[in-house]
């Protein structure tokens, strides 16, 4: 496990990115500019509210200071490379959440470091041995996030036909790699995690739906279109598990703070499969409201 975690996860991680990567173009930063209400709503669910309801969870079900800990680290990291696809299989706004992803992996730079270090002081205090550089962790997350997306950028930039061709094969083995980096965590931290199942479980199948939920009401609340609520919906529930379980194990060498984010990685698949069904509905009923009242 140490080899797979030390010299495989980071390498898998920063593939992950760069196949996010090689899916974007400049207009999808510009969109906040184009469409600022509806990138900024998704920006405050999933950049404030996320973490604060995992903070939240965390503290109600009384959660073991390392359990609380890598929940809400889960909270803090960006959405998730399958996020768009989710969005595009529900019906939503996909260019939305490609913005959101590509934003939000940008500001994990700032926002991880915060609060992370918050919540190590809260849940962990002078109990806790795992030694934080925020140095460290910017510089973890840069080059597993930042320059892999960058990349990709470029190369759609310089070779669009290229990027054209290998964009299916790359997501693919992306989400290959993704599966593969929780079943290697969950191996070497099966102990931790069967001995925190019976807490983290509900937590984190709590904090994808509430995060879900969030988010499409915020939509609402805001009077955004109902594609655009999915979007941000997806994009709050479907986390980068990867980047946490990679900060956890690399950058705090604190593996145990990874569990809750391999829990997650597997309770949020249930959680899309029942977000693209309700939002079908919900964008069908609207059609059908929209049809009559015309």
């Amino acid at each position: 496990m140490p080899d797979v975690v030390g010299t495989l996860l980071p390498l898998a991680l920063a593939f992950i990115m760069f196949a996010v990567g090689i899916t974007l173009v400049p207009s999808d930063f510009t969109r906040l500019f184009l469409q600022p209400k509806a990138v900024l709503g998704g920006l405050v669910a999933q950049l404030l509210f996320l973490p604060a309801v995992a903070w939240a969870l965390a503290v109600a079900l009384r959660l073991p200071p390392e359990m609380a800990v890598g929940l809400v680290l889960l909270g803090a990291c960006p959405g998730g490379a399958s996020s768009a696809l989710i969005t595009h299989l529900a019906r939503g706004t996909a260019a939305l959440s490609v913005t959101l992803t590509a934003i939000t992996s940008l500001v994990a730079l700032v926002s991880m470091p915060v609060v992370l270090q918050f919540a190590l002081a809260e849940f962990m205090g002078e109990r806790s041995a795992i030694e934080f550089s925020v140095e460290k962790l910017v510089r973890g997350v840069f080059l597993m996030t930042t320059v892999p997306v960058a990349a990709g950028m470029l190369v759609r930039a310089l070779r669009p036909a290229l990027a054209d061709r290998v964009q299916g094969g790359l997501g693919r083995v992306a989400t290959l790699l993704f599966v593969a980096i929780v079943i290697a965590t969950f191996v070497g931290q099966r102990e931790v995690l069967l001995a925190n199942l019976g807490t983290v479980g509900p937590a984190a199948a709590a904090l994808n739906m509430i995060v879900m939920l969030a988010g499409a009401g915020l939509a609402v609340a805001l009077r955004l279109e109902r594609r655009d609520a999915v979007a941000i919906a997806s994009e709050c529930g479907l986390q980068n598990a990867a980047l946490g379980i990679f900060v956890a194990t690399t950058v705090l060498a604190a593996p145990a703070l990874a569990v809750p984010s391999v829990v997650y990685a597997l309770l949020m698949n249930v959680g899309a499969i029942g977000l693209i069904v309700v939002a079908r509905r919900w964008l069908a009923t609207a059609r059908t409201v929209a049809g009559a009242a015309g």
